[in-house]
């Protein structure tokens, strides 16, 4: 590709003549990444297709503006740009880079956004080569979790600060709507809208765009969202036949989101090979579209071989292959509690007592057992309340912890208690209050 080509891309996609667009922050992402910044280490932000990286390198390229850093001296490449499609290697990012250098001429030590990267092969080489030779300050973005992880583990080991860049929280979407929680009094004085914009939290999901859109227009959105994860980020990947069974698949997965599934079951109801199921999950799970939590045992061998939780990225994509109904808003809530629990930067297991009884989540920090957590609508019924209360005490019992040094908690739509049970204490905390507050 002529250099003349590769700076008519570069000047579509650059700022360096022109006012930076308007976007919205995202502070926890906005804040951490300013703060990786600092530490002159290469940059990784991935995660699913349309989640806002690409948004976020704006905000990062609007703050490095900010901090008088020349426009020149920034360097903004969409390696999606189809004009880039028939030169997708390891020479156009060389050639980008020169083309750049000779044009813009930056005076410092450029700062290089690659967004997704994933579509170069060996694009690792060329960042580790960059960072070697300390010539860039390097911030990258990808939308596959296996490539990335096996490239960085390899070639840029030791060398990388990473994020996982997940749609919004429950509090960021009322951001988005220009509605603020920062304390209690806030919570009650806006507490109908935050439930009604809950309401639509759990029907359209948490992609960045979706609240802008308008009703008719946001199941339309959500499904060129699904079908450019299913086709870029796995078809054309990985080089598949048969998109329709890999839909279905999906279809079932997104749609039973918190529902434990086996690979035997995937193939005996979609009469596949073991192996076509295992592989197919495995490409759901690599385009961040589906999440799988393994049932917690001390045993790492047992964990893999037990029966696993799948659950969805975004509720929006569950409810585009079902009719949203009050069956599924237990598990649509443990959807939410769980991506919750991934950006507060837990690990998140499931456990299933010997007598069929289950924890939700066994939440883990470090190597540590910090919490149990089971979610529920309502406590409002005697049958919920001791089945929940059961399943966290047969948990903890059979896993040896120790009541004072794990929290107890039940997450449901109710009003905050306490319970008090064999001489321990159960916090029951409102869904609302525990995303916000």
């Amino acid at each position: 590709m002529d250099k003349t080509k590769i700076l008519e891309v570069l000047n579509d996609w650059n700022y360096w003549n022109k006012d930076i667009i308007d976007t919205k922050k995202r502070d926890f992402y906005d804040h951490k990444i300013a703060n990786f910044l600092k530490n002159d280490e290469i940059i990784v932000l991935k995660g699913v297709r349309r989640s806002g990286k690409s948004t976020l390198l704006i905000n990062q390229i609007k703050q490095l503006i900010n901090n008088k850093i020349d426009k020149e001296d920034i360097l903004f490449v969409n390696l999606e740009d189809p004009r880039f499609i028939n030169h997708l290697d390891v020479e156009l990012l060389e050639n980008i880079k020169d083309t750049y250098l000779q044009y813009l001429n930056p005076k410092s030590k450029p700062y290089i956004f690659l967004d997704e990267v994933q579509n170069i092969p060996n694009w690792e080489k060329w960042v580790n080569k960059e960072y070697e030779l300390k010539k860039s300050n390097l911030i990258i973005t990808g939308s596959n979790s296996s490539m990335l992880s096996s490239e960085i583990a390899t070639t840029l080991s030791g060398r990388y600060l990473s994020c996982t860049v997940y749609p919004l929280s429950f509090k960021e979407y009322l951001g988005f709507l220009n509605i603020n929680i920062k304390s209690m009094l806030d919570f009650v004085q806006h507490k109908i809208k935050i439930m009604r914009a809950f309401e639509e939290y759990l029907l359209y999901g948490a992609f960045p765009k979706v609240p802008f859109y308008p009703k008719e227009q946001k199941k339309d959105l959500l499904i060129t969202y699904k079908d450019s994860i299913l086709l870029k980020d796995i078809v054309a990947r990985y080089k598949l036949k048969d998109f329709y069974k890999l839909e279905e698949i999906a279809a079932f997965l997104l749609s039973n989101s918190g529902i434990i599934q086996s690979i035997n079951k995937l193939k005996n109801n979609f009469s596949i090979s073991f192996d076509m199921a295992s592989s197919y999950i495995e490409y759901l799970k690599n385009a961040y579209m589906i999440f799988e939590v393994k049932k917690f045992d001390y045993s790492l061998k047992k964990q893999n071989v037990n029966e696993k939780k799948y659950y969805s990225i975004d509720l929006g994509l569950s409810n585009i292959y079902r009719v949203p109904n009050l069956q599924n808003r237990g598990n649509d809530i443990e959807s939410i509690v769980f991506l919750e629990l991934l950006r507060r930067d837990y690990q998140v297991f499931y456990y299933k007592t010997s007598n069929d009884l289950e924890c939700d989540f066994v939440v883990q920090k470090g190597n540590k057992i910090v919490k149990l957590i089971q979610v529920s609508t309502t406590l409002k019924t005697q049958k919920t309340k001791d089945r929940e209360i059961a399943g966290l005490f047969k948990s903890m019992q059979e896993l040896k912890l120790d009541e004072k040094e794990v929290k107890l908690l039940i997450i449901a739509e109710d009003q905050d208690s306490k319970i008090e049970y064999q001489n321990s204490t159960i916090e029951v905390v409102n869904i609302l209050k525990w995303l916000l507050l």
